[in-house]
This record gives structure tokens, sequence and C-alpha cells, in this order.
């Protein structure tokens, strides 16, 4: 039953999801730049690399999914990230989880 409601480590990887993103995509690129795009799906096609190997390891839930997902939004948002960009992102990240 406690396993259930232990996400800390759904915390941990979606924080961590976060930071792999804004390492590649800091708040300096310009989201209308023609590159942006290009970049933008090469980023998320590897962080679809890594919420694929963290889902075969971990079993989740939707307590865990939206655990995991508020981390990753709240990562974004503090470091200033435009809140209708971040509600794309964290979208596309639960969907990602579930597929």
């Amino acid at each position: 039953m406690f396993s259930f409601l232990d996400a800390s480590s759904a915390k941990e990887f979606g924080a961590g999801l976060a930071r792999f993103y804004m390492e590649r995509m800091p708040l300096t690129v310009a989201v209308k730049d023609k590159q942006f795009a290009a970049k933008s799906m090469k980023i998320l096609e590897q962080m679809e690399l890594q919420v694929r190997a963290y889902r075969q390891k971990n079993k989740l839930n939707f307590y865990k999914v939206a655990q995991m997902g508020n981390a990753f939004k709240w990562a974004l948002k503090d470091a200033g990230y435009d809140d209708a960009y971040i509600d794309k992102l964290t979208q596309w990240l639960v969907v990602a989880v579930k597929t």
C-alpha cells in the first residue's frame, strides 16, 4: 500500500528531466526562432527515450505520474520558462509516460 503513495522516485525523475531540457534549451533561445522547432523535437526524442527506460523499470500509477508531471512543471516554472510552453511540455510528458 505504501509503495502506491511513494512517488519520490517519480518526482526526482520529473525534476531531472526538466534539468535535462533546461540544459539543452536555455531561456535565451527564442521560441519563434526557425531552429527552435528542430532543436526542440530532437530534445523531446531524447527525453522520450529516457521516459521509456524509466517506465520499464518503475511501476507508475496515476499518483506517481501526477507527481512526476508536477515536479517537471515546477522546475521549469522556477527557472522562468513561459507558462503556456510549460503546460505544453508537461502535457507531452504525461502522454509520453502513458504510451
